[in-house]
């Protein structure tokens, strides 16, 4: 049996750069003042698809919920060797939360249709790890979370190994599946030269359309083959009280900013006897040792 694999992948601040203007005064994320990159475990989660379809068969399908932009990390995902890509984009998506987020990427999975779908255990801009389970419990199928490794596959039952904190588990259950991957379960291939070669132009018919280009444009890309796929909410046939803003439950009712500052401060010479000299201070003040 081939396998359908959906990969929920996600375009995200790096949040290791976070600076004062990462948030907006409505509490939403600036995701303008930050570099996106391609969520860490997601990429986990990638690897994790492409595995099984390397030793049981089937196809990978990346999807992602975002701007235009969010493209890029699904060409990374080809790049790798996702064999399509999706992205689901949609004005009337802003300001999603996870509830929101978890409904429109179920609808999406729905009408893309899968046997398993896998996602990162959770996005580091957020760090809730809700959507995947959320998913799981709005497309009615069991979930493993904090997936290690694939035992066994079958079209009877999955056995996945999962991680317990301080010590794993072994789970079984029938397919369909939602999967939820840790950064424990392997290590991500880079894109092939090959394949970055291939997809570097795939575009999404919203970049194209930016970009200038036509209904013949567009035409052309998907007789290419780079044509990346796109879906609105009316795509996916989703009831607009449940997303966006208005089906989002979750509010910011206030930020507060934590400033740290000095009040001593001490010069430190740049040389190897300036650091010798601090650290024997600390020492001596019990500071450190």
């Amino acid at each position: 049996m081939a396998y359908k694999c959906i990969v929920l992948i996600k375009q995200v601040p790096d949040t290791s750069r976070i600076t004062g203007e990462a948030m907006n005064e409505d509490g939403t994320v600036n995701r303008g003042a930050l570099p996106a990159i391609f969520n860490p475990e997601d990429l986990n989660a990638l690897e994790l698809a492409l595995q099984i379809k390397e030793k049981y068969g089937g196809s990978v399908t990346a999807v992602t919920m975002g701007l235009p932009s969010a493209s890029e990390v699904l060409r990374e995902a080809m790049f790798m060797g996702a064999d399509d890509a999706v992205l689901v984009t949609d004005r009337r998506c802003a300001a999603s939360d996870t509830l929101a987020t978890s409904y429109i990427l179920t609808r999406a999975a729905e009408k893309i249709g899968y046997d398993l779908v896998l996602c990162g255990r959770q996005a580091i801009d957020g760090d809730t790890a809700q959507v995947g389970p959320q998913m799981a419990e709005k497309l009615d199928i069991p979930q493993i979370t904090y997936v290690e490794q694939v035992h066994e596959l079958s079209p009877e039952k999955i056995v996945c190994r999962r991680n317990m904190g301080n010590g794993w588990q072994k789970t079984a259950c029938k397919l369909p599946v939602l999967l939820t991957v840790t950064d424990q379960a392997n290590e991500p291939r880079i894109g092939a030269a090959r394949r970055i070669m291939k997809f570097k132009n795939a575009k999404t018919p919203a970049e194209i359309t930016k970009e200038g280009g036509s209904e013949e444009d567009i035409s052309l890309m998907r007789d290419k083959g780079l044509l990346i796929g796109q879906l609105n909410l009316d795509d996916v046939q989703a009831d607009l009280q449940w997303c966006g803003r208005d089906g989002s439950p979750t509010k910011v009712h206030r930020i507060m900013s934590v400033v740290l500052t000095a009040k001593e401060s001490k010069e430190v010479e740049p040389s190897a006897q300036g650091i010798n000299d601090m650290v024997h201070e600390l020492i001596e003040d019990h500071t450190i040792g």
